[in-house]
């Protein structure tokens, strides 16, 4: 390569809900580019993380979660997630170590989890698509457990190569690094040396909302909830940014509210605070909440949280 040529790499990241996918992918391009919660399919977008690190430009698809979909948002996420791997240089798929080994004897989520990660690798080999294996969340498993599920994993035939990494503590993520800057083409960058996601200000403010709406009542709230961004104005004093908390039923309202409106009051406090981290300007955020049944069916609601519409 000519000290003029540069290297870029289009990686998408899939699997199952949970499986650290947006924290890797924090991790790597060293900011916050996707929100992180402890409730399964929090992303629910394809979100573009980038890494430029001299000569070479990483940029990472943080997608959502694949599952086996029912109701019109879930068949949305799954789909962003398969077109994300249209056109990438590399597939990253993780998986959840500690969830897959817990599958084989257990029900529920850790069921679940193995059940989605074994119809991804199915879905790669139906298409005839190899991908790079990374094995998740390594630090409470023995090493020989550990080196069985990868040769296990590995004999499916799809994988070109294995990491295992903590994507939390960061174990294992300088070498999983320099392999994608090395696998990396010879081609021009697709954006700005400074840039760090192709998310929009306007998106991640809501994003950012909805992270501490599902911090603050993961337990209490189900999953049918949204975010988003009324409208957006700079002041004088910052930048004033109203925004409208959608629940699905009557029943959630005062969930979100709270007593004498201190929950909707406390994750206000957090989202702006953050916010005004981000922006490095003062935020001056105005919260709302209402309920709008079947809103996770509606094709204008999904395109304003970067879904396209699906049957």
């Amino acid at each position: 390569m000519s000290a003029d040529e540069t290297n870029c790499a289009v990686i998408a990241v899939i699997g199952a809900p949970n499986a650290g996918k947006s924290t890797l992918v924090n991790a790597l391009v060293g900011a916050k580019v996707s929100i992180v919660t402890q409730k399964v399919q929090t992303t629910r977008a394809r979100v573009r993380g980038i890494l430029t690190e001299d000569k070479t430009q990483l940029v990472f698809i943080d997608t959502p979660g694949i599952f086996a979909p029912k109701r019109r948002l879930d068949r949305a996420m799954v789909a962003a997630a398969w077109e994300g791997i249209d056109g990438a240089d590399i597939t990253l798929l993780m998986i959840d170590a500690p969830s897959y080994l817990a599958g084989e004897s257990e029900r529920g989520q850790a069921g679940k989890g193995r059940a989605d990660a074994e119809r991804i690798i199915e879905g790669l080999k139906s298409s005839n698509r190899k991908a790079v294996l990374v094995l998740n969340k390594i630090d409470d498993i023995a090493r020989p457990k550990l080196l069985a599920l990868a040769q296990g994993l590995n004999e499916e035939g799809v994988f070109t190569d294995v990491f295992m990494i903590s994507a939390k503590n960061g174990d294992g993520l300088g070498d999983l690094r320099s392999f994608l800057i090395e696998k990396a083409p010879t081609g021009p960058w697709l954006y700005p040396e400074d840039q760090l996601s192709d998310i929009t200000d306007r998106l991640m403010a809501a994003e950012v909302t909805r992270e501490k709406v599902f911090l603050r009542l993961h337990q209490e709230l189900p999953y049918d909830s949204t975010v988003e961004t009324e409208s957006w104005k700079e002041t004088k004093t910052g930048i004033r940014i109203d925004q409208t908390i959608y629940v699905a039923r009557d029943s959630q309202k005062p969930i979100v509210l709270g007593k004498n409106g201190q929950t909707l009051k406390a994750i206000g406090q957090a989202a702006r605070e953050e916010l005004t981290g981000i922006l490095g300007v003062p935020v001056h955020l105005f919260l709302h909440v209402k309920v709008r049944e079947g809103w996770d069916e509606e094709a204008a609601r999904l395109r304003s949280i970067g879904l396209d519409s699906v049957e």
